[in-house]
C-alpha cells in the first residue's frame, strides 16, 4: 500500500520549471477574474453602497420611529475624492469576495498532485464548503451584527426639547465602508474555524477529546480573539465571539462523528 501511495506522488513530480509555468497561469487567470470582478463591481458600486447602507437606514427608521420612506438620512464625505476611493475599495472588497472559490480552487489545484489519492478526497469537500462558511459569516454581519451595531450607535443620540445642543449621528461614507468590510472579513475568515480544525483531526493532529477537555482554553482565546479583530464596539466582539464559540463545539460534535469512521480503517 505505501508503494503505491509512493508512486502516486513520484507518477505527479515535475521539473521545477514546470510548476512555476504551471503557478504564473494559474496567477494570471486568478488576476483575470479579480480584474473582470473589479470592473463589474465598480461599474454598480453606487448601488453595492446603498445596499450596504439598508442595515443603517432601518435601524434609523426603529430608533427614531419613522418608516424608511420618510426618513431624510444622508452619508457624507468630506474631501473631494472620498467617496471615488470608497467605491474603489468596495469593488475591489466585491470582486475579492465573488472570486473567492476561483481562488480556492487554484491553490487547490496547484498543490493537489503533490498529495496522496485518499488525502485529495479528504480535501476537496473542506475546499468545496469554504466559500459556503465565508458567505455565511458575511450574511451573519449583514442581517445581524449589523443592524445591532446601528441600533445601539444611534441610541446615542439624543434630542433637545429647548434650545440646547442636539446629539446625532452623521454617517461618514469612508467610515461606515471601513467598518462594514473589516466585520465582513474578520467573520468571513473566522468562519473557517470548522475547516481548519476537522483538517487537522484528519491530519491526527487534534482530536475531539482534547478539544472538548481545552473548552476553557478556547474561550479565553476566543474572546482575546474578538476583542483585537473587531472594531472597538462591545457589539461585533460579543457576537464574533458567541459565533466562534458556537462553531468550535459544532466543530467537535463533526470531528466526534468523523472519528469512529478513521478507527474502523486503520482497524481494518
Amino acid at each position: 500500500m505505501a508503494e503505491i501511495e509512493h508512486d502516486e506522488v513520484e507518477s505527479s513530480r515535475a521539473p521545477l520549471m514546470d510548476h512555476l509555468i504551471e503557478l504564473r497561469q494559474r496567477l494570471l487567470l486568478v488576476i483575470g477574474f479579480l480584474t473582470a470582478g473589479f470592473i463589474g463591481c465598480f461599474l454598480i458600486s453606487a448601488l453595492l453602497y446603498e445596499w450596504l447602507l439598508a442595515p443603517y437606514s432601518d435601524a434609523a427608521s426603529l430608533v427614531r420611529g419613522v418608516p424608511v420612506e420618510e426618513l431624510d438620512l444622508t452619508a457624507n464625505f468630506f474631501a473631494p475624492l472620498e467617496f471615488f476611493f470608497v467605491k474603489l475599495k468596495l469593488a475591489l472588497v466585491g470582486a475579492i469576495m465573488v472570486v473567492f472559490p476561483v481562488i480556492a480552487w487554484q491553490i487547490y489545484g496547484f498543490v493537489q498532485p503533490g498529495l496522496y489519492k485518499n488525502e485529495r478526497g479528504a480535501f476537496a469537500p473542506f475546499l468545496a464548503l469554504s466559500p459556503v462558511l465565508f458567505a455565511a459569516g458575511v450574511s451573519f454581519v449583514y442581517f445581524l451584527v449589523l443592524p445591532m451595531v446601528m441600533r445601539f450607535s444611534l441610541g446615542q443620540e439624543q434630542a433637545s426639547a429647548g434650545p440646547g445642543i442636539s446629539i446625532e449621528l452623521l454617517l461618514n461614507v469612508s467610515d461606515y465602508m471601513n467598518l462594514i468590510t473589516t466585520l465582513m472579513l474578520v467573520f468571513g475568515i473566522s468562519f473557517q474555524m470548522p475547516i481548519l480544525m476537522m483538517l487537522l483531526a484528519k491530519a491526527g493532529i487534534i482530536n475531539s477529546k482534547q478539544m472538548l477537555g481545552s473548552w476553557r482554553f478556547a474561550v479565553v482565546g476566543i474572546a482575546l480573539f474578538a476583542a483585537f479583530v473587531t472594531p472597538p464596539d462591545p457589539i461585533s466582539q460579543l457576537m464574533l465571539g458567541s459565533a466562534l464559540l458556537l462553531l468550535y463545539f459544532i466543530s467537535i460534535g463533526l470531528m466526534r462523528w468523523m472519528e469512529p469512521k478513521s478507527t474502523e480503517v486503520d482497524e481494518a
